[in-house]
């Protein structure tokens, strides 16, 4: 898995690798794929005709697709069906682990044909990724590169590939995902809420920012994103307490790096977007060994 090199300040832009490497095939309907690359590494956008499953074994990657981009700590993972244009950001040094999914009348989707029919898997969605299935990929990620495997590498791949195919449909999907606007003024001022949420606390602040009046910025979330700026902002916060506990940072420091005045604040917000205390939302958030 070669690194990426960078020099301090600098952003890498990355062309996809050579996908054909690891297309996926009726032979070979699962392939895996790993990456070891940079924070501050971006990855061009590109789509495919095979459905991926992209996977933070550690750090944090920030994967744009369709109208959504999606912060990955490690035990989460991005579903992202054929045909969908994507691109990768860095944002801590990551190891990623791709699974290419053969899209044919056995492979349509994780659970088979059935599975694929149902519309949530007929667009991007966050799954936690379980113990059983990291372990899966990991092994996966061993013969990623084996163009021609022999007969038993291909048999174990198989195997490996349908039993990851049946952990994935069984995954728990998370409520996560930040609506991204195609108006270009609005996705300027969001890129710079995702890069620093805690820079201003109010939407009037960030108006002034981009040289805007909050009537007007206001109007431009519901138009483009069918919400206002509060929740959208919350959304974004609750993906950055996500990287912050990979890195195992407490509770209650959490909440005042994101700008809450207590953590009893920062506990109703989370329970308000996810459904679930921080204790149990987070407790499947950490670095691997």
């Amino acid at each position: 898995m070669p690194r990426t090199s960078r020099r301090p300040g600098h952003r890498s832009l990355l062309p996809p690798s050579d996908l054909r490497l690891f297309s996926p095939t009726s032979e070979r309907p699962v392939r895996a794929k790993a990456q070891r690359l940079e924070s501050d590494t971006e990855i061009q956008p590109h789509r495919h005709a095979w459905a991926q499953v992209a996977i933070c074994v550690s750090g944090v990657a920030r994967i744009t697709a369709e109208s959504a981009t999606y912060l990955v700590p490690a035990w989460r993972a991005v579903w992202i069906p054929p045909g969908v244009e994507h691109a990768v950001t860095v944002v801590e040094a990551a190891e990623l682990r791709s699974l290419y999914i053969h899209q044919d009348e056995q492979h349509v989707g994780p659970g088979g044909v059935a599975a694929a029919e149902q519309p949530a898997w007929q667009a991007c969605r966050v799954v936690e990724v379980s113990p059983l299935l990291r372990e899966l990929v990991l092994q996966m990620g061993g013969s990623a590169t084996a163009a021609e495997p022999d007969a038993d590498a291909a048999a174990r791949e198989r195997r490996l590939g349908d039993l990851a195919l049946d952990e994935l449909r069984r995954a728990s999907a998370v409520r996560l995902g930040i609506g991204l606007p195609q108006d270009k003024r609005l996705r300027s001022l969001c890129e710079a809420v995702l890069a620093d949420p805690v820079r201003h606390a109010t939407l009037d602040g960030w108006a002034a920012e981009a040289g805007a009046s909050p009537r007007t910025v206001a109007r431009l979330f519901r138009q483009e994103l069918g919400s206002s700026f509060g929740p959208w902002r919350q959304q974004v916060l609750l993906a950055h307490a996500m990287t912050l506990a990979a890195r195992g940072r407490p509770m209650g420091v959490i909440a005042a790096e994101l700008g809450y005045a207590s953590a009893s604040a920062f506990t109703a917000m989370v329970r308000r977007s996810v459904g679930a205390p921080p204790a149990r939302f987070f407790g499947k958030t950490a670095r691997l060994p």
